[in-house]
């Protein structure tokens, strides 16, 4: 990875961006992508998107979609004696969300908090996790006026602190909010590396970055709807399962390093799926498999149901600990899925189609 792309993605990792917040990181993944595309847009709620052009007027278009959107918290109540209770945005861990810092952002700007943690010398509790209700936010204030008077109110959101680090290697990247960061940045790199490599597509092709997609995969619904691709490949996360007490009978064979993860079951279009693994065959790309039952729990629900049907994929990162503030993935497999996307781009001919035929 280049220099400029490196400063990229730890300046996107440490950009806050929970869920219903995520403009000012969305300015900064479209004046990164730019230079390598034709235009930048976004919708009403933020989404946002770069297209590539076809020189062919009438050529199809593929979009590549992640979400911009991170887990979090915001204010439900402040108390007279100046400290606040919490709702969780998205799939925030109510086990792991003591004896932590966070940043809250108010009418006023930045403003830091901790999340109590009563001693265990003290604390009655058998040892259990709380409840959601049961977390409460130290400002240091004394009082509710206190409180407000740092611009805080309810409704205000929250992220974990915890930016990024390399852990012993450079390979192995930690950081909160590395889903979806991760494959934004893996968006924006496989324009780049587009551009430099001088590769004109035959098919237009949309790098979406949508929004809340941690609430209920709603800016992904909301932007299909608006272009209507012909076909679409959503990069997320998947779980890593190679780490201790995880069950490969239970979860399946998900490592780290070994590239990308295709998503096999029905919201998964086969002609994409055997499109991507013929292109990783052919060009020795590491793939790894997983299945879902029926739909994914990713953006690719809300894209591949969109108007009369958009034949569509599930390609994930590996990753370990998900939506904790320790999310650890390989930036091997963040080339791999890149050069897998840039290949499979390369190898779109205008006549292509992905829709099932009868003869």
């Amino acid at each position: 990875m280049n220099k400029k792309s490196s400063d990229f993605l730890k300046l996107i990792l440490e950009t806050p961006s929970p869920t219903g917040m995520e403009i000012e990181a969305q300015r900064l993944w479209a004046k990164y992508i730019a230079p390598f595309t034709d235009s930048q847009e976004c919708d009403a709620y933020g989404s946002t998107w770069a297209t590539l052009r076809s020189a062919n007027p009438d050529a199809p278009t593929l979009m590549l979609d992640a979400h911009a959107d991170e887990i979090g918290f915001s204010i439900r109540h402040i108390t007279n004696d100046g400290f606040a209770y919490v709702e969780r945005l998205g799939g925030s861990d109510v086990a792991i969300a003591r004896g932590r810092r966070l940043r809250f952002f108010g009418k006023k700007g930045e403003v830091m908090g901790i999340i109590g943690n009563t001693a265990i010398h003290i604390r009655d509790d058998d040892g259990k996790s709380p409840k959601l209700w049961d977390l409460y936010v130290d400002f240091g204030c004394n009082s509710r006026e206190e409180v407000e008077a740092l611009g805080l109110r309810v409704g205000d959101r929250a992220v974990y602190c915890d930016g990024p680090l390399m852990l012993n290697s450079d390979k192995r990247l930690v950081c909160r909010a590395l889903d979806d960061r991760l494959c934004g940045f893996i968006l924006a790199e496989t324009a780049r590396t587009l551009h430099e490599k001088g590769i004109t597509p035959a098919w237009n092709i949309i790098f979406a970055n949508s929004v809340q997609e941690e609430v209920g995969c709603i800016g992904a619904g909301m932007l299909t709807y608006r272009l209507a691709p012909d076909a679409a490949i959503c990069l997320d996360v998947t779980h890593a399962t190679d780490t201790p007490a995880l069950s490969s009978s239970r979860y399946g064979e998900v490592k780290l390093g070994l590239g990308p993860c295709l998503c096999i079951g029905p919201a998964c279009h086969p002609s994409i799926n055997n499109r991507l693994e013929d292109i990783a065959d052919k060009e020795h790309l590491p793939l790894q498999r997983e299945t879902s039952g029926r739909t994914t729990g990713t953006n690719t629900d809300s894209i591949f149901r969109s108007r009369s049907g958009v034949p569509t994929t599930n390609l994930s990162l590996p990753l370990r600990y998900m939506h904790s503030p320790v999310e650890t993935a390989d930036m091997d497999d963040v080339q791999a899925t890149i050069d897998l996307l840039v290949a499979f781009i390369a190898s779109l001919q205008p006549t292509d189609s992905f829709h099932h035929k009868l003869a």
